[in-house]
């Protein structure tokens, strides 16, 4: 097996269990303790990787020349995306919230037509029919529309997350660089942000909380798998061979969801991410023809 599969296949498993430890660390964590905590593990990790590797001769050249631009990528990723995704998970059940979130490659497509001018394709707006009509079905766990009782805000948020997402990658576009080095920088200017969060937001501390939860997520969810994920694609042969593997982990998540977290998962969950996977390969593929 070539190493880049392997990497990837690392990547995806690791991807596979945040959803898990999301919920997880929110029994113990409020929201904005969460996102501060883990924040701060993954900005040491990135760090201490910049200076282990290297990357680190490209610091100053970094901040140099990039520094507004990854200013505005700290505060929408980590800050903001994960306040919204967090908040979301905090509300839904993980079975929800997690398919949802990989709607952001449609909101994608639409967030390029203002920001990028790029217009949207008949096969885009297909796609966004087909995606959301799975979200529906996601919510709506078998139930009829008069017996909807998921919680909107939830949702709503999960949604709004995806168009953080979107706007993140699509500002990445236009910052070069050593993007480990950018990385580590959008993370400490996200820190103290965060940080002063939790700080106006007088919340108490848990007692003997468990912090396991907290350090995955900011290991697996935002540094070290990322990492993983770009050596894979920077070591493929073939690089949508790689790529196409991230479609593995939301059904290894729902599994661990229901193994782990002990939700009841419905068959309307796997039949609305089916639905949402397929808008999503069938607009990434068109791309490619």
């Amino acid at each position: 097996m070539h190493p880049s599969i392997l990497y990837g296949l690392a990547a995806v498993l690791l991807w596979s269990t945040v959803a898990t430890a999301f919920k997880l660390a929110l029994k113990d964590f409020s929201v904005i303790q969460l996102l501060a905590l883990s924040v701060t593990v993954s900005t040491l990790v990135l760090w201490l990787v910049v200076f282990s590797t290297s990357s680190r001769a490209n610091i100053q050249t970094t901040f140099r020349k990039r520094f507004s631009l990854l200013a505005l990528a700290g505060l929408l990723n980590p800050a903001a995306y994960y306040l919204v995704l967090f908040e979301a998970y905090d509300r839904l059940p993980a079975q929800i919230a997690q398919p949802v979130n990989y709607t952001w490659a449609i909101a994608f497509s639409w967030l390029a037509v203002p920001l990028l001018k790029k217009p949207l394709r008949r096969v885009d707006k297909i796609a966004s029919v087909l995606g959301y009509f799975g979200v529906v079905v996601i919510a709506l766990q078998g139930k009829s529309p008069a017996e909807f009782d998921i919680d909107l805000l939830g949702l709503s948020l999960a949604l709004f997350s995806t168009l953080l997402w979107a706007g993140y990658w699509l500002l990445s576009t236009k910052i070069s660089g050593d993007s480990l080095v950018n990385l580590a920088i959008s993370f400490s200017v996200a820190l103290p942000a965060v940080w002063l969060m939790v700080f106006y937001s007088g919340e108490s501390w848990p007692d003997n909380p468990s912090y396991a939860s907290v350090l995955w997520v900011g290991l697996f969810e935002m540094s070290i798998t990322f990492l993983l994920w770009q050596k894979a694609l920077s070591t493929a042969v073939n690089v949508s061979k790689v790529a196409n593997l991230i479609f593995l982990s939301p059904f290894i998540s729902l599994i661990l969801i229901g193994l782990i977290l002990g939700e009841q998962l419905h068959v309307t969950t796997f039949v609305g991410l089916a639905l949402i996977l397929t808008a999503v390969l069938w607009q990434q593929r068109s791309k490619t023809e």
